[in-house]
């Protein structure tokens, strides 16, 4: 069952199909994503190449407005151990964002939807896995990706 969750963080219905292509009006999808990672980095940088209809927008956990939506959902603001999707005010975490963000990008990526039949704490295990190695593995940068101007547009800035 996919972990989504309305403001209050009570479980909501499945989104339908139509809702998970079509953000509600016009509302983008919003990616959080450990903005010194470079595996995070590298995600962000997927998603945004394989999204032509520019469903998602991309921020920082780190930044204000990543800890202000951590907040507002419940979540510790220095959780930086998953990124966290945001659409139509449910939220999701782990494995169950990386899948939703699949299911939303152009075929062929929507078939690792799919995955879902695998038990959720099986998928969240490796997820873990992976973010606790994420640093060691692919390295860690010491500032924010610095976006180019095509993917500038895409990144949600912090309110001054």
């Amino acid at each position: 069952m996919d972990m989504h969750h309305d403001d209050g963080g009570r479980p909501e219905r499945p989104a339908s199909r139509r809702e998970l292509r079509t953000p509600r009006n016009g509302e983008p999808a919003i990616l959080l994503v450990d903005g010194h990672c470079i595996l995070c980095q590298g995600i962000t940088r997927f998603v945004a190449r394989h999204d032509p209809r520019a469903r998602f927008r991309f921020a920082s956990l780190q930044s204000r407005l990543g800890k202000r939506w951590l907040a507002e959902r419940g979540m510790a603001a220095d959780r930086l151990d998953t990124f966290v999707l945001i659409e139509r005010g449910r939220h999701y975490t782990k494995a169950d964002a990386a899948l939703r963000v699949f299911r939303g990008l152009p075929w062929p990526w929507p078939l690792l939807y799919g995955l879902r039949i695998v038990p959720s704490g099986l998928r969240n295990a490796v997820y873990d896995w992976v973010a606790r190695n994420r640093y060691r593995w692919f390295g860690r940068s010491e500032a924010c990706l610095v976006p180019d101007e095509r993917l500038k547009s895409r990144f949600l800035e912090d309110e001054e």
